[in-house]
């Protein structure tokens, strides 16, 4: 079982996970995009070509929300990013599991813990990845988390290991 885990919207990640007897991280990548400012969209083609040469069996992405402090244009920019991406997922056939940011966090211990807490733990189940080597990489280390949560999910047990 290869699983994808998507951190959705423009600034998300995506990252893909092999489950075996240990779970091996295969990449990651940022959302693509393409354009500027309010012209920015996901780049549904990158995004094709990567999952096309990842080969995911399964995809779990994080459940799209409204933010309280997120303006009405923010909010519609958020929503169609995350629609690109559930599409092109659900596009190339791709079974699609939607889950709680609630739970994949709190299967790392990770509720109410910032986005560095998130990167931390992605290193810490994938010491030495590059893909988590800096800061601002805690979309693709949310990606990576979510994905390795899928798998717990799809195996049947919805607490990841304390690896």
């Amino acid at each position: 079982m290869i699983v994808l885990g998507c951190d959705p919207g423009l600034s998300g990640g995506l990252a893909v996970i092999e489950a075996g007897p240990s779970q091996r991280f295969i990449g990651a990548i940022p959302v693509p995009t393409n354009g500027e400012k309010a012209k920015r969209r996901v780049d549904v083609v990158q995004m094709v070509g990567f999952l096309y040469t990842m080969k995911p069996t399964h995809a779990v992405i994080e459940r799209a929300q409204a933010m309280p402090e997120q303006g009405s244009s923010s909010g519609f920019i958020y929503g169609r990013a995350v629609g690109a991406l559930e599409a092109t997922i659900l596009g190339m056939q791709i079974p699609l599991t939607i889950i709680e940011p609630t739970a994949w966090k709190k299967a790392h211990g990770l509720i109410k813990r910032g986005k560095e807490d998130s990167r931390q733990r992605a290193l810490q189940l994938f010491p030495g990845r590059p893909e988590f080597a800096r800061k601002m990489d805690h979309n693709v280390a949310e990606a990576s988390l979510i994905a390795w949560y899928g798998i717990m999910l799809l195996r049947g047990n919805n607490n990841a290991p304390n690896r």
